[in-house]
């Protein structure tokens, strides 16, 4: 069964507002992935143990995300 002109457009409109949330979620989550280590970084010696090891916890759960949102819109493109 074929869809509508109507139908069609809304999907395509769905889809294009779908993958701009995607993008900004991952741009945002690679850039908080960046800020804790580049804070990690600078602070140095500074940073305990356990305050090292949950930056660096904080840093894969955002790139994490972002590899999610991304794999989301390749996904989405591909179907």
């Amino acid at each position: 069964m074929n869809k509508d002109p109507v139908d069609k457009a809304a999907d395509a409109v769905k889809h294009i507002v779908d993958d701009a949330r995607d993008a900004t979620n991952e741009a945002r989550h690679r850039s908080v992935a960046d800020i804790e280590k580049s804070k990690r970084e600078g602070l140095g010696d500074e940073l305990t143990p356990s305050e090292k090891a949950g930056s660096v916890l904080n840093e894969a759960k955002n790139r994490t995300q972002a590899e999610i949102d991304a794999a989301k819109r390749h996904i989405r493109d591909k179907t």
